[in-house]
C-alpha cells in the first residue's frame, strides 16, 4: 500500500500567500514601544511634563488676552455702528425727540412754520378788528377804546391757545418723527444740495462705454435719493435706540433696530460706491456723525 502524502499544510501556505500574508506572519508581533519614533516619544514627554504644560497654558492665556485687547482697539477705531457722534444736526434731532424746544423756526407741529403762523394770526386779527363809527361827530372814543382793548385781549387768548396746540411738546412721538423726517429731506435733499456740493469725482472714460443723455432738471422736493433715505433711517435708529435704553426686554423692537441698522449699512455702502467717496458722501457722514462701523464689516448687535 503506497504511503499517503500530507498536502493540507502546503495548501495552507499557498492560501496564506494568496491572501497577502508575508513570510514574517508567523513571527511574534513587535511591541508598541519598539515602533515609536523619537518624535512620538518627545510628544508624549511634553504631555506628561507638568512644567511644559504650565508654560503652554501661560502662553495661551497671554495670546487670548492680547487678542482681546486688539479686538477692543479695532472696535474703538471703527466706532459705534448704532450711535451717532454729536453734531449740530444730531443735537437738533435729539432735542426734538426729547420734546424740547428746537433751536430752528421749523419746530412747530402740523407742518407749520413761524412766518406762516405769524401772517395767519395777523390776518385773523385784522379780520376781527372792531369797526369804527364813520360818523366821527357821534362816535364815542371811550367805547371804541374799550372795544379795541377787549379785541386785543381776546386775540391774545386765541394766540396763546394756538401756540399750545401747535407746540411740539404737546405732540406724540409720530409728530416728532414726522418733523425730523422733514428736516432730513431739507438737509440732504438734492433739490438743495445740488447747488451747494461739488459733483463727484469723474470716472476714467472708456471707448466702449455708452453715452448717457443729460438728466432732466429736478422738479419738486427730493425724497427718494439714497442719502435722504439713510438720514431717515438714522432718525428711526436713534428713536428706537432711545426707547431700548429704558425697555431692554423689548425683543420685538430690538429686532427692528437690527433690521434698520443693516438696511442703513447697505445704503451707505451703495452711496460710497456710487459717489466714489466724493463730497456728497463726506457731507452725509459728517452731518450724521456716523463712523466707519456703520458701513464697514459685519455688524452684530
Amino acid at each position: 500500500m503506497p504511503p499517503r502524502i500530507p498536502i493540507q499544510p502546503s495548501f495552507k501556505a499557498i492560501t496564506g500567500t494568496f491572501y497577502g500574508q508575508t513570510p514574517l506572519a508567523g513571527l511574534p508581533h513587535a511591541t508598541n514601544a519598539s515602533l515609536r519614533t523619537a518624535s512620538t516619544k518627545a510628544k508624549l514627554q511634553k504631555r506628561s511634563d507638568f512644567f511644559m504644560i504650565a508654560q503652554a497654558r501661560q502662553r495661551k492665556a497671554a495670546n487670548l488676552s492680547r487678542q482681546k485687547v486688539l479686538q477692543t482697539e479695532r472696535e474703538a477705531s471703527l466706532g459705534d455702528p448704532v450711535e451717532s457722534k454729536s453734531t449740530p444736526f444730531i443735537q437738533e434731532i435729539q432735542a426734538t425727540q426729547n420734546a424740547q424746544t428746537p433751536s430752528s423756526d421749523s419746530g412747530l407741529n402740523y407742518y407749520l412754520k413761524s412766518d406762516e403762523l405769524g401772517s395767519a394770526l395777523q390776518f385773523a386779527k385784522d379780520l376781527t378788528e372792531p369797526l369804527q363809527n364813520p360818523d366821527r361827530d357821534t362816535a364815542d372814543p371811550q367805547l371804541e377804546k374799550e372795544a379795541a382793548e377787549l379785541h386785543q385781549k381776546e386775540h391774545q387768548i386765541a394766540e396763546d391757545a394756538i401756540q399750545r396746540i401747535i407746540n411740539l411738546s404737546n405732540g406724540n412721538t409720530k409728530d416728532r418723527l414726522r418733523l425730523n423726517v422733514q428736516r432730513c429731506i431739507e438737509q440732504f435733499g438734492r433739490h438743495n444740495t445740488d447747488s451747494l456740493l461739488p459733483p463727484k469725482p469723474s470716472s476714467v472714460p472708456h471707448g466702449l462705454a455708452p453715452v448717457h443723455l443729460e438728466k432732466v432738471p429736478r422738479i419738486g422736493v427730493d425724497t427718494g435719493s439714497p442719502e435722504v433715505q439713510a438720514a431717515i433711517l438714522t432718525v428711526k435708529i436713534m428713536n428706537l435706540s432711545r426707547h431700548l435704553q429704558t425697555a431692554n426686554k423689548d425683543k420685538h423692537n430690538k429686532r427692528n433696530l437690527q433690521i434698520l441698522v443693516h438696511k442703513r449699512q447697505k445704503l451707505l455702502q451703495y452711496i460710497r460706491k456710487k459717489e466714489r467717496g466724493g463730497p456728497r458722501w463726506q457731507n452725509l457722514m459728517e452731518t450724521l456723525g456716523l463712523s466707519d462701523a456703520a458701513w464697514k464689516g459685519e455688524i452684530a448687535l
